[in-house]
């Protein structure tokens, strides 16, 4: 049974494996396409393809140590989700998607500040993302929410379409937030 996170209208939950159809259009309709350019979060003029499918959300919710949270709105309508997997004394936090239409609301900073509540619940002592190099301005929102660029750079998978075939040259920027430092 999920719990409950959030006391508002609004809730937080884990996803399970009957949410995957809901997920993928969500996150793809996000990162992919024309109705990404509804929000401010879309990848479409730096990648091709699609951002995720049913068999790797599938991988994220029943991996061990892994989960994607869903907020949900009054009628359970899935709205928002973010991966979390466990690496150690580390939280990943990834895939953080907000629906095209309601970004810039304060839900990505929910799902931000719920990531730092599940860190703090497994005993991480921080939590890292990825960020392809060209999203300065969402590199820039995660700064102002307290991560820190961490120097470190890692290729971007231009071979592997399960993360969208590149229209340029793509590395991806560390970012990380100590757990219990505030913005």
């Amino acid at each position: 049974m999920n719990q409950v996170i959030s006391a508002s209208q609004f809730m937080i939950i884990k996803a399970t494996i009957h949410d995957v159809p809901d997920l993928n259009v969500l996150v793809n309709s996000a990162y992919r396409g024309e109705s990404s350019k509804q929000g401010w979060t879309t990848e479409a003029d730096l990648l091709g393809g699609i951002r995720v499918n049913d068999h790797r959300l599938i991988e994220m919710i029943t991996t061990t140590d892994s989960q994607i949270l869903k907020y949900l709105d009054e009628k359970n309508k899935i709205l928002a989700c973010v991966h979390l997997e466990k690496h150690g004394g580390k939280l990943y936090l990834g895939l953080l998607t907000v629906s095209p239409v309601l970004q810039g609301k304060g839900i990505g900073k929910e799902l931000l500040s719920e990531a730092d509540r599940v860190a703090k619940g497994l005993g991480c002592h921080s939590i890292y993302m990825t960020v392809i190099n060209e999203r300065t301005e969402l590199i820039d929102w995660y700064v102002r929410n307290g991560y820190h660029i961490t120097g470190e750079r890692k290729p971007f998978p231009a071979d592997d379409p399960r993360f969208g075939l590149p229209k340029k040259q793509l590395e991806f920027i560390v970012l990380e937030k100590k757990i219990g430092e505030e913005t």
